[in-house]
């Protein structure tokens, strides 16, 4: 028959001979021969009533006679492959492979299957016998344990890699795996168990069939398959009962809606083989992905497809059957370490592309083409490389620079799931088995508002009916039951519920439970549906305005460095200003009355006093923003001071509690203790553990000289609730975490996403808050308006204003001595270069010099300095005492 059509769809089998033609157009095989020989032998082991045996038959048969037919291809030399028919068998293709090598064949191609290769590979070894496969695709032969074989197809390893890359680009996270129960089937999930968990995704489900498995034996694994939570399943089988599995698959309605099949390579090398499957074989495979080896387009893949070939059986196929194995006769090749290096090192282009191997053996730049099985054929949505990832772009348009695998060029076109639909399944449903969920609940004794379990089946409170009405929300049912957790008698705690979901003894958690760093570690939470955080509470008392309320919105020490900086601008500002402005001149009297006044008036603005040197005015312009700065903020504190009513505690915050030896109260079970010992590093022994808020009231009220507690630290939301009744507590400080209360499931778990979304639902259309109000709404207290003392403006607010004052200030008093000491050096000369005076005599004609009013002009000075008159005199005689 002729079998164009089967050869153009499966021409990557020639590269196994393109490859050898290329070997002895080298001359590497009879390079490694003692003396060149005129027939070179070299078996092949293939199972000629399969579909792949029977067109690789035909593609060996057309290599060996395009190489017999060029005489300068081997130099006089003919290629000679002797092919043998395992017809299946294992143990055939074993028995056939060895009695190949007891003769001179150099290598032998073969055999199809990974369990075969796994076997002959130990003779091959002991042997050193290339064994050359382009259908075993088993990863683990690739390993050092089996030097000698040669894949000249790709390894199950990146099937696998593209798989993973598929079902990460859809979202998905939980994959079932069938497949066959040998070397190739159980290698190749384990390549895609690895695969997967490097994406965070895993595989739930293994169901492993044999290789000669029954109707009733897939029947009964799908059945199981059925009753498991996830939809999506990768098959990894052999044609032989791969299209049966899918014909019972359609039968039972998994088939259908809802469900993702993914098959590898076998799928779409059945379908390339077979010109025309039957219509009801197409039926079954509808919406079906799969994976095949991409090949690009080149002058001899189109050349090699124009040709015909017709399929015949030859007799001599059987001679082998009735022969003896003659295991003595079997000899080391002496050339075949060489030669398998030369294979390994070969670089060239066949049919399918270049041919190139790394370091492990496999072929470079793997690469498969994504098809969506469709009507009577398929249509091809992308393609995959390790080079690219996920691509609509053809690979060889693809840059080979750099890989880039970012989410925005991972894309694939549209798909038709099963069931004719264009939407992405979701990818798991709830399990058919009858089983419901178990939340755990826990059974609390205080603040049952939140969670109250009531006898044993009624659950109500906050936290569930925000669950229930999320649930509602899903696109899907979700059958449950809560099971309640704890003795009744204590708060139990939120971590070991959570720990136990990881046990398996709960499939999710529901309550008041805060999602915290280490319990993030074990499960996954949903989307906060309440913001909460711990809080400090304690003992309050209204605080009454008095005769000296307006010294509060400042700490005594703010008030100190205040008057500091009023003295000294004063000062620094009278310094600069005392030679040239008259208004900064006369007795000594008047100057300290006025260095006194004008520092103080300038905190309303109202010195009357000019600034005339510029140094003088850059001092002043910074004080006054500082003066204008401290008098607002003065002016906001003690208006709220005097016109707020103003509660008063001891406690400030959680830094003052950490640095007293108060007791300190926590609510049994929750998380606050950990989180006070481990990250505060407060002592154990000042803890006191309550169960309830009555508990909470009497320990703070007998305060901690009376066996009570000086605070109590616990989650905003419970402290809310309890100071909704009572007003003579508060909350002190800050809330000093920040953290908010989710419903637990386990890790990857989809439902987690999904109730996520459905919370946000609640919150944007208000039915959150409903629920909010419906149950933990209550009355205000009285003292609800009324605010906690307002802390008084303490210097660490200020300080970096004062420095830039004191900066500024400084840096002008130094511009202002050095411009007076050159002045002075300019002026008496004589005093600075005789050192004939004494160091105070020195220091005397310095300040007299600096207390005199500074001339412009040259001549002034020199006269004045003539003559000087009885003022100046006095004015010298002042200084010189001063």
């Amino acid at each position: 028959m002729l079998v164009r059509q089967v050869t153009m769809k499966i021409f990557w089998l020639m590269v196994l001979i393109i490859f050898y033609k290329e070997l002895f157009l080298h001359g590497i095989i009879s390079a490694h021969a003692s003396t060149i020989t005129k027939v070179i032998n070299i078996g092949a082991v293939l199972s000629f009533e399969t579909n792949i045996g029977k067109v690789a038959k035909v593609a060996i048969e057309a290599a060996i006679k395009d190489v017999n037919s060029d005489s300068t291809t081997l130099v006089g030399t003919k290629l000679n492959v002797a092919m043998q028919d395992s017809n299946q068998s294992g143990i055939l293709a074993i028995a056939e492979a060895l009695k190949y090598m007891e003769g001179e064949t150099v290598a032998i191609i073969g055999p199809q299957d990974s369990v075969t290769a796994h076997v002959v590979c130990h003779v091959s070894n002991e042997l050193q016998v290339p064994l050359l496969s382009f259908s075993a695709s088993d990863p683990t032969l690739s390993s050092l344990q089996f030097p000698y074989f040669v894949r000249t197809g790709q390894s199950d390893l990146y099937q696998m890699a593209a798989i993973t890359e598929l079902i990460d680009y859809y979202g998905w996270r939980e994959v079932i795996a069938i497949y066959g129960d040998d070397e190739h089937g159980r290698n190749g999930v384990a390549a895609l168990g690895d695969k997967l968990a490097a994406k965070r995704c895993k595989i739930t489900f293994k169901a492993p069939l044999r290789a000669v498995a029954t109707k009733d034996e897939i029947t009964d694994l799908l059945i199981k398959v059925a009753l498991t939570e996830s939809r999506i399943l990768v098959v990894h089988t052999s044609a032989s009962w791969g299209l049966e599995l899918f014909h019972i698959a359609q039968y039972l309605g998994m088939v259908g809606s809802g469900y993702v099949w993914i098959a590898t390579d076998w799928l779409s090398t059945a379908m390339d083989t077979n010109s025309l499957l039957s219509q009801d074989i197409m039926e079954d495979i509808q919406g079906v992905l799969s994976l095949r080896m991409h090949t690009p387009d080149s002058v001899l893949r189109r050349r090699f497809a124009g040709r015909e070939y017709i399929v015949s059986k030859d007799s001599r196929l059987l001679e082998v059957r009735g022969g003896k194995l003659h295991l003595d006769a079997m000899n080391i090749f002496d050339g075949g370490n060489l030669l398998l290096r030369s294979i390994f090192e070969v670089n060239m282009t066949g049919l399918s592309g270049s041919i190139k191997y790394n370091s492990d053996g496999d072929l470079m730049d793997p690469a498969y083409e994504l098809i969506n099985v469709i009507g009577t054929g398929y249509k091809r949505i992308g393609y995959w490389s390790n080079h690219s990832g996920l691509s609509v772009v053809p690979l060889e348009a693809v840059s080979r620079k750099q890989p880039n695998f970012s989410s925005s060029n991972q894309r694939l076109y549209s798909v038709i799931w099963p069931g004719q639909t264009t939407q992405k399944p979701r990818g798991w449903v709830f399990p058919n088995s009858g089983r419901h969920l178990r939340i755990g609940v826990p059974r609390r004794v205080s603040f049952r508002e939140f969670v109250s379990v009531i006898g044993t089946d009624t659950i109500t409170g906050f936290c569930i009916d925000v669950f229930t009405a999320a649930l509602n929300l899903l696109p899907y049912a979700v059958p449950y039951k809560f099971i309640p957790f704890g003795d009744g008698h204590n708060n139990p705690s939120g971590t070991e519920l959570v720990r136990l979901i990881t046990a398996g003894v709960y499939d999710a958690a529901v309550g008041d439970i805060a999602i915290i760093t280490n319990r993030t570690r074990m499960v996954d939470f949903t989307q906060p549906y309440i913001a909460s955080g711990l809080v400090v509470v304690a003992p309050v008392w209204k605080l009454n305005s008095n005769a000296w309320a307006f010294l509060r919105p400042f700490s005594p020490l703010m008030w100190g460095v205040i008057v500091v900086f009023f003295l000294a601008v004063g000062a620094i500002v009278w310094t600069l200003e005392h030679r040239q402005n008259d208004d900064f001149r006369g007795p000594p009297k008047r100057q300290v009355v006025t260095v006194l006044w004008f520092s103080f008036s300038t905190t309303f603005f109202a010195h009357r006093e000019n600034i005339v040197s510029s140094l003088g005015r850059l001092v002043i312009i910074v004080w006054l923003f500082v003066v204008f700065i401290i008098k607002s903020n003065y002016t906001a504190s003690l208006t709220s001071i005097l016109t707020v009513q103003q509660l008063s505690s001891p406690i400030k915050g959680i830094d003052g509690l950490k640095s007293s030896n108060d007791p300190i109260g926590y609510q049994q079970g929750s998380f606050a203790r950990n989180y006070l010992v481990d990250e505060l590093n407060i002592d154990e022994s000042r803890l006191v553990p309550f169960n309830s808020a009555d508990e909470y009231a009497k320990a703070l009220k007998d305060g901690p000289h009376k066996g009570g507690v000086a605070a109590v630290v616990d989650d905003r939301a419970y402290i809310e609730l309890f100071l909704s009744t009572r007003c003579e507590f508060s909350i002190v400080g800050q809330e000093f975490t920040k953290n908010g209360w989710g419903f637990a499931f386990p890790r990857d778990s989809p439902l987690a996403v999904d109730m996520s979304t459905a919370i946000l639902k609640l919150s944007e259309n208000g039915d959150l808050q409903r629920i909010h109000d419906k149950w933990l709404l209550r009355s205000a207290c009285t003292l609800q308006g009324a605010k906690l003392e307002v802390d008084r403006l303490q210097l660490n607010s200020f300080w970096g204003l004062f420095l830039l004052c004191g900066l500024a200030s400084m840096a002008a008093l130094f511009i202002y001595l050095i411009q007076t000491l050159r002045q002075f050096s300019r002026h008496h000369p004589e005093d600075i270069e005789s050192g004939q005076s004494s160091r105070s005599t020195r220091i005397q004609t310095f300040l007299s010099f600096v207390d005199e009013k500074e001339v412009k002009s040259r001549s002034k000075r020199r006269n004045i300095e003539r003559t000087p008159n009885r003022k100046d005199e006095g004015r010298l005689s002042n200084a010189s005492s001063n």
